[in-house]
């Protein structure tokens, strides 16, 4: 009897690892080519997994919840055709060609084409609400000639309610018996731990060495009192966490802040944005000239567009900037503003709008949260002055923009010296010391800040 390997898939660039969020089988199942085993989620992207042969499923090895690593066995698939008269599982995996070194090229072949389809969701809209269903739920549904509010009201068993292939294809089959009436649409459970289907990334879109998980770190026990609430970090917090703990231990962080004078940036501004929203059609803020004036800066100095390995500096080519996102669960996202040293003002703007935009709604592909090389988080957008931000491994420096202030400040004039309202603001800049010191750090700071202070229409 032949046997099919299925392996966790590598998702992306870097990605060393995925947690399976829920199986479509079961041991015992007979599937087709291209049927969906198992939804799996990484730190960048989430994807549902099809078979790449037809057969019959004789074990699962990991259960849901499961971290694993990429290229590791989750599941073993007897070929169509190939049952014998005992046909357990035991037996199957005795006689598999990789328990008897028996080399098998065309079972190699095909885990290594086996393909991997990204999560793209098609959106139906009822009324005020919105959900979601992937591309073989409306396939099926287009086949079954299911109209909107039908396939609405379909319970889902997946992830938040989430519609599967095997809930329509349950509904289709009852439909067909004459069970017409559908029953009323699940509601997501109030505490879940694993994140949405939907692409989502940690702080720290770039992969980095595995952190040390949260449950393996020492705790120390503390009291709680009566009435205290506690709530476990979903998957996304607690990739967070992990990666935000391993950058303060690769990384010695030093911070330095810059005071900076945006008064002919503000007035730019101001006399400029109803005509560029009526042009482009996005808003312009001031994050745009800010990504232009970073870019400049990187440019004029490369060694803080840059990586650490070992004791190797690796200078970037490319100049990526990243911009942190905080979305509407309270995690964080960081979309990737790719080449943004080529970019106008106007393509920054548009970049920009579109990203967030992406993130907040979930529907960034895994292209657009990775490459990073420096990253900008904005403090200024709750009104906060400064703040001292951790670095998104593996780049070297990140860089905070605070809240713009208007403030009394001494000015020279021909006349001479004058006590004048300027808008301020605070730029800090978290940097690597092991390849960044103060003088770099400090002077790759004050050139964005002259950069806003001169800037120009």
């Amino acid at each position: 009897m032949s046997t099919f390997e299925i392996k966790m898939p590598k998702l992306g660039e870097s990605i060393t690892e995925g947690t399976i969020m829920s199986w479509s089988v079961k041991v015992g199942d007979v599937i087709n080519e291209d049927d969906i085993l198992f939804e799996v989620s990484t730190a960048k992207v989430s994807a549902e997994i099809p078979s790449p042969v037809a057969g019959k499923i004789l074990e699962i090895l990991f259960k849901e919840g499961d971290t694993v690593p990429v290229g590791t066995v989750v599941a073993m698939v007897q070929l169509e055709g190939e049952a014998t008269e005992d046909d357990s599982p035991s037996n199957a995996i005795s006689e598999s060609p990789k328990d008897n070194n028996i080399p098998s090229s065309q079972s190699e072949e095909k885990i290594e084409s086996a393909p991997v389809t990204p999560v793209v969701e098609t959106k139906i809209t009822k009324g005020d609400e919105e959900r979601w269903y992937s591309p073989i739920v409306l396939q099926i549904a287009q086949e079954a000639k299911l109209s909107k509010e039908e396939l609405d009201h379909i319970s889902g068993t997946g992830y938040l309610g989430r519609l599967s292939k095997k809930d329509i294809k349950d509904y289709v089959d009852q439909k067909k018996k004459g069970v017409t009436s559908p029953a009323s649409k699940t509601e997501p459970k109030a505490t879940v731990e694993k994140p949405t289907a939907e692409v989502k990334a940690s702080a720290a879109a770039p992969e980095i060495p595995k952190a040390a998980s949260t449950e393996s770190v020492a705790r120390t026990p503390f009291a709680t009192a009566e009435g205290d609430e506690i709530k476990e970090m979903d998957f996304i917090r607690r990739i967070i966490a992990d990666r935000m703990t391993e950058s303060k231990k690769i990384s010695p962080h030093v911070t330095t802040v810059v005071e900076v004078d945006v008064t002919n940036l503000v007035n730019w501004r101001s006399r400029t944005k109803d005509a560029f929203l009526h042009h482009e059609g996005v808003s312009l803020t001031y994050m745009p000239a800010i990504v232009e004036a970073t870019a400049k800066a990187l440019i004029d100095f490369p060694q803080v567009n840059a990586s650490v390995d070992g004791y190797r500096m690796i200078l970037k080519k490319h100049i990526n900037v990243g911009l942190a996102v905080s979305l509407n669960d309270g995690n964080l996202i960081v979309p990737v503003i790719h080449n943004a040293d080529k970019l106008s003002l106007s393509g920054l703007a548009i970049a920009i709008d579109s990203l967030a935009t992406k993130a907040r709604s979930n529907k960034l592909s895994a292209d657009d949260i990775q490459g990073g090389t420096f990253t900008i988080t904005n403090f200024g957008s709750f009104k906060n002055i400064f703040g001292t931000p951790i670095i998104n491994q593996p780049e070297v420096a990140i860089l905070g923009v605070g809240y713009i202030e208007k403030k009394p400040a001494v000015i020279s004039t021909p006349q001479g010296d004058a006590i004048a309202i300027r808008h301020k603001m605070y730029l800090s800049l978290s940097y690597d010391h092991r390849i960044v010191d103060g003088s770099l750090g400090g002077n790759f700071l004050r050139r964005i800040a002259d950069y806003l202070e001169n800037w120009k229409d």
